[in-house]
């Protein structure tokens, strides 16, 4: 093990906490969502950053170009917020994702670019740069956002007509949400293709340090204090954020020794953690270990009451595919099969495919899925016979929903495994 893998848990959070406890909101407040609402329902869902009187919805902002609709956004952020004390005043950038999924995609990587390049060129009272836990000990500032696939109803469902793009500056000096700005871009001008550390993660579940994220840009105003939730995570954020960049370029097992870094921290309890590390030890050959932490994978999801597997079928197919994951399917049944068999667990196994298709055939074809995992689970162990049942459900619940069925819906066409709370929800689940 690196040196770095062997910091403690205290020289982790201590001195940057301390650093980021002045001026910041108090560690208090309502906890992270327990379920993942995108746009318009979370604010059903979660508790307002401050109570104040509902003001009449604007009107929503045209489709434009990516291009323009980044630009715009960032130079309105970037203008809107009060003038630094200090020139120039570091920001930094916590890595956009998508809304509903958490992913970082090559759309979410080239806005954090142009936004730089903005940045540059035009505000020279600002050094915007990607968040680290160095950067974070000076308090600075931070641009977060999200980029979300909507329909024409703004919501995150049915057929997806454009991006919705939320971008919001926050202080942590002051504590303080200091600007924001929304805009749309055009759906076929976008590259949704997640990162690698995110395109090869197997698993996904709601997740609540990226509910907070979410929570923080699309839900506060102009004036709120910082989500204390959001800010209680930034280190372990700052650390995966690094990860994930190692990940993407090969540097496998600097990779893991950030992973485990933020696995070691106080909020390091996360999906895209122990997703890291599961793929860095695959990378580097150390199969043992990385069925274990596959293992710490399903446990997390399981006691999240959602399990969801990226199970790659053959278009149109209850065969699996062949792909870069295909060669750890039967280890992946078969940790699944042995964690749920070990908690005595029923479980409820759903199929989804991608709206490319009839919808008739897409809820058979779904279904058709979920019964050869189910089949394949209880053939691993036989306990799970009479603690499963199969279900399909179409594209009705479509993450993405772009149709594109390539590698930047993928999780539209996934198998879910959810525990059900007892074993007598079998006959209606």
């Amino acid at each position: 093990m690196s040196k770095i893998a062997r910091i403690s848990r205290r020289s982790v959070n201590g001195a940057l906490l301390s650093a980021l406890a002045a001026g910041c909101v108090a560690p208090t407040g309502p906890p992270a969502p327990d379920i993942f609402t995108p746009l318009d329902s979370e604010a059903k869902k979660l508790p307002p950053a401050a109570a104040g009187p509902a003001a009449p919805a604007p009107p929503p902002p045209p489709i434009l170009s990516f291009d323009e609709a980044v630009t715009i956004t960032a130079r309105k952020v970037l203008t809107a917020a009060p003038a630094p004390d200090a020139v120039p005043a570091i920001v930094v950038i916590d890595p956009l994702v998508d809304g509903v999924t958490g992913y970082q995609s090559t759309a979410t990587t080239s806005i954090q670019a142009r936004i730089i390049a903005v940045a540059n060129k035009e505000f020279p009272q600002y050094s915007v740069q990607p968040i680290t836990s160095e950067r974070l000990k000076q308090k600075p500032r931070f641009l977060i956002g999200t980029f979300t696939p909507i329909g024409a109803d703004l919501k995150p469902a049915g057929e997806r007509e454009s991006y919705w793009f939320c971008l919001v500056m926050g202080d942590l000096n002051t504590g303080k949400i200091i600007a924001k700005s929304v805009a749309r871009a055009r759906l076929q001008d976008v590259d949704a293709t997640p990162t690698a550390a995110f395109g090869d993660s197997p698993v996904w579940t709601e997740d609540p340090s990226i509910q907070a994220y979410v929570a923080t840009c699309k839900l506060s105003k102009v004036g709120d204090p910082i989500r204390p939730e959001y800010v209680d995570g930034l280190l372990t954020a700052a650390l995966v954020s690094e990860a994930g960049s190692a990940y993407d370029e090969g540097r496998y097992s600097e990779a893991l020794d950030l992973f485990t870094l933020a696995r070691q921290s106080s909020t390091g309890d996360q999906l895209r953690v122990y997703n890291g590390i599961y793929l860095s030890l695959i990378k580097l050959g150390r199969t043992n270990e990385s069925e274990a932490a596959f293992g710490d994978l399903v446990t997390y999801g399981l006691q999240r009451k959602r399990l969801a597997v990226k199970f790659l079928f053959r278009p149109g197919s209850v065969r699996l595919a062949d792909n870069s994951s295909s060669g750890y399917y039967d280890m992946w049944i078969r940790e699944i099969a042995s964690r749920a068999a070990a908690k005595q667990t029923c479980l409820q196994i759903t199929g989804h495919t991608s709206p490319t298709g009839p919808p008739a055939l897409n809820e058979r074809l779904s279904l058709l899925r979920a019964e050869y995992i189910q089949s394949r689970l209880e053939s691993n162990q036989a306990d799970l016979k009479k603690r499963t049942v199969a279900a399909g459900k179409g594209s009705r619940e479509n993450l993405i929903g772009t149709g594109r069925d390539d590698a930047s819906d993928v999780l539209d066409r996934r198998v879910e495994l959810n525990p059900l709370d007892a074993c007598g929800d079998l006959s209606h689940a």
